[in-house]
Parts: structure tokens; sequence; C-alpha cells
């Protein structure tokens, strides 16, 4: 049984706390072994296959596209987002020691709104690069030229991290004196507000600007590219045709749904739904499966990665017969 401490120190004539507890996801410790040994199983697939998949993209000039580009930064993010979350849920489960420090805590969310912010950006970004391979082949080398690809990376990145940083500054002058218990897996962002005995009206502000240019934004810029996909892939007359089109798509298609139906589910849905075991099942999926799921998804269902993935094997295995 986890031993709730509170190790107080003076903050403007109120006791403030300076460490909180993760409740976790069970407090059954036949559980928390079984569950120990699934998430290091995920984490070191995830790890091990996004960092292949960088590889294979890298090794492979065939490959040196924008699309690739863009997933090779996709990549990146997944390994950034399972990091910051995984290896402490995986102390927590091995050593049932739940304490965070409060700027352990306030490092934590600063990562994860940056992993999670960025790549809502750059899933759009995908779909608008799909857009203009599908919609305009004649002019996608133009429009998806290299300057402009490293540019929206960029911008994506510095985007995320300014973002984040504006809520773990505004997190850092927050009083958090009412308990230091947060009933999740992890440092989140809206469990930790509602610890705060101080005014959060900043913090909902730039929440509800994250929902507008993070949620509707991404997705907006996301359905609209995809209703122009689809519309030009059924004015294809052939079946072979719409199925090479649609095959370039599909799987981005499938981790934006996955993906942005999480992400809205958990933070612009209305709070009368909410519920927090459901939460913290849901945080699972865009925090922990998504890594893993991306690489896989983006490795099997394309034949031109499956291709570079054999050549870099045989690459590997010549190596090691000189």
């Amino acid at each position: 049984m986890q031993v709730i401490n509170f190790r107080p120190i003076e903050r403007k004539n109120q006791s403030a706390v300076t460490e909180f507890i993760l409740v976790g996801l069970t407090n059954s410790l036949e559980q928390q072994m079984f569950l120990f040994w699934i998430f290091t199983f995920i984490y070191v697939v995830a790890m091990a296959g996004n960092g292949l998949l960088i590889i294979t993209i890298a090794s492979c000039k065939k490959l040196h596209t924008p699309m690739y580009f863009l997933l090779t930064n996709l990549s990146l993010l997944n390994m950034i987002s399972i990091s910051v979350t995984t290896p402490k849920l995986l102390q927590t489960l091995s050593t049932h020691i739940k304490i965070i420090s409060f700027y352990g805590c306030v490092t934590q969310a600063y990562f994860f709104i940056f992993a999670l912010g960025s790549e809502l950006l750059l899933l759009s970004i995908m779909a608008f690069d799909r857009y203009a391979a599908i919609c305009h082949p004649l002019h996608y080398a133009s429009i998806m030229r290299k300057e402009v690809c490293i540019g929206m990376a960029a911008g994506i990145w510095i985007i995320g991290m300014v973002y984040s940083a504006l809520h773990a500054g505004f997190m850092l002058q927050l009083s958090f004196c009412k308990s230091n218990i947060i009933n999740h897996f992890f440092c989140d962002l809206l469990p930790m507000l509602k610890l705060s005995c101080s005014d959060t009206s900043r913090n909902e502000a730039l929440i509800f600007v994250a929902d507008v240019f993070f949620g509707m934004g991404s997705c907006g810029l996301t359905l609209t590219s995809y209703f122009f996909i689809l519309r030009a892939i059924f004015q294809i007359r052939s079946k072979e045709g719409k199925k090479k089109a649609f095959s370039t798509c599909s799987s981005h298609l499938f981790v934006v749904s996955f993906y942005f139906s999480a992400v809205i589910y958990t933070y612009i849905r209305p709070s009368s739904v909410s519920s927090i075991d459901n939460d913290k099942l849901v945080s699972l999926l865009y925090s922990v499966v998504t890594p893993v799921v991306n690489p896989i998804i983006y490795s099997l269902r394309n034949k031109e990665v499956k291709g570079a993935l054999k050549a870099l094997t045989r690459r590997g295995r010549l190596i090691q017969g000189s």
C-alpha cells in the first residue's frame, strides 16, 4: 500500500506540495508485475521499430522524398512521446514507488504536451502532402520541395516547444496545496490543474487555444485534405488506379483516425462525460500504443519500406560475413 507523503514548504503563506503521488493503473501487485512486462515489451518494440524505420529511410535514397521525411519526424516524435510516460510507468510498476517531484512532474508534462501538439500538426501536414501527391501530381515536386518540407518540420517543432513552454511556465506559477495525488499514470495536464488551489484561468485559456489551433485546426486541415483526396480517387476510372491511389494514403488515414479520435475524446469532449478510468485507457492509446502501431502500419503496408528493409538486412548480413 503506497503511503501518501507530503513534504510542505512555505509559499505565499500556504503549505505547498513539492511532490506528487501517481495513482497509476492498478493497486494489485500481481497485475503490476504483469503490466510491467507488457509495457517493457511495448516500449522496446516501439523504440526498436521507430529507430529501424528512421535508419531504413536514411539509408535508402529512394525513400528520400517529402513523405518519408515527414514520416521520419513522426517516428522521432513517437520515440519522444513513449519515452516521456513509459519509463516512469515501468519504475512505478516495478518498485511500487509512485512519488514524482513537482519539477519532475512539470518536466514530464512539458515534453508530453510538446510531443502531443507537434504530432497533431505533423499528421495534418502529412495529410496535405498526400493531397498534393494525389490531386496535383504534376506540381507535387514544386509544392513539396525540400526547403518547404524542412521549413514546415522546423515550424512544427518550434511551435510545439513554445506552446509546451507556455504551459510549463503557467504551471510553475500555480500553487498546489489541496492534495498531491494525481489519479493518472503520468503527469497529464488536466489532472494536475484539478489539484491547484490558485487561479487556473490562464491555463484553461491556453488549453482552449490549443483545442482550436491543434485540435480543430489540425483536424480541419486533415479532413479537408482527405475530402479532396477521396473526391480525386472516385474520379479515377480504372479500379487499379483507384487502388494504387488509395494505397498511398490508407496507412496515414488509419493512423490519423486512430490518433485524432483518442486525443479529441480526452481533451476536446465535454467535461460532463469525463471518466478517470476511461481517460487512463484512452491516454494509453495515444501515448503508448500509437508509437508501436505507427512503424508497423507504415512498414507492413508499404512496399517501398519493406524493400528497403530487406536491402538493409542483406547489407547487414554482408557486413557480418566479411
